[in-house]
């Protein structure tokens, strides 16, 4: 079997639970205010079992110079999506920092994506994950690993 054409049937969603902020704003991500999820079109999908899948629609003004979407675009999705997966959780109450990001670009995609990721391991304040980007059409678009720092989120006074 063609090893392409196996990696392109691969399922996008795996176990992923539908995220309980279906509908938030457009400023929203995963329940946290985030205005770059506006800017870049981010849509959080499904959170849960230690999984995130965010949905990046396409932007022309975010493409390269072939009209592909831009390696600074996925690079940003992978940042957003394996982030998430380390606060699935309790993704309201945690944020995070990135503390290191490695990417491998595999393919082009010239129309929306969908990044999938998984927390490998969450400790008391460093975790690590990984992830991909897909085509629609289930192509293997991009991977990454990363490890970020969880910081909790205090309510602000009144």
């Amino acid at each position: 079997m063609d090893s392409d054409v196996f990696m392109k049937n691969q399922p996008i969603t795996p176990d992923i639970p539908p995220s309980p902020f279906a509908g938030e704003a457009a400023d929203m991500f995963f329940g946290l205010p985030m205005a770059m999820a506006r800017a870049m079109a981010l849509r959080g999908e499904r959170i849960g079992h230690n999984m995130a899948q965010v949905r990046m629609a396409f932007q022309p003004d975010q493409s390269n110079s072939r009209g592909d979407v831009h390696g600074g675009s996925l690079a940003t999705l992978l940042d957003c999506t394996l982030a998430a997966a380390v606060r699935s959780h309790d993704p309201a109450a945690y944020g995070v920092a990135t503390i290191d990001l490695t990417l491998h670009f595999v393919a082009t995609a010239s129309g929306d994506v969908i990044a999938t990721a998984h927390c490998e391991r969450r400790g008391r304040s460093i975790s690590f994950a990984r992830g991909e980007v897909r085509s629609e059409d289930g192509t293997l678009v991009a991977l990454a690993t990363g490890s970020f720092k969880l910081i909790a989120r205090h309510p602000k006074p009144d």
